[in-house]
């Protein structure tokens, strides 16, 4: 059985938005650098609040848009 892992779609979500990471970061009043982490796969943790603030800067209603839960071999 393919062991799984839990993906944060942050570059997705800038490229169906067009905006940058920056703008991201302002929009969610979340560190530049705590962006970059999560989308670069360097953070393991994500905080709710930081979910909450990503979905209401985006306007997104369905939290899979955020998060997804993929094998590793997928990942790689």
């Amino acid at each position: 059985m393919a062991e799984n892992t839990v993906k944060i779609n942050i570059h997705k979500l800038l490229k169906e938005h067009g905006i940058s990471l920056r703008e991201l970061s302002r929009l969610a009043d979340i560190r530049h650098a705590t962006l970059s982490e999560l989308a670069n796969n360097k953070r393991k943790r994500i905080q709710l609040d930081h979910i909450k603030r990503i979905s209401e800067a985006l306007d997104i209603k369905d939290i899979r848009k955020i998060i997804d839960i993929v094998s590793i071999e997928e990942d790689l």
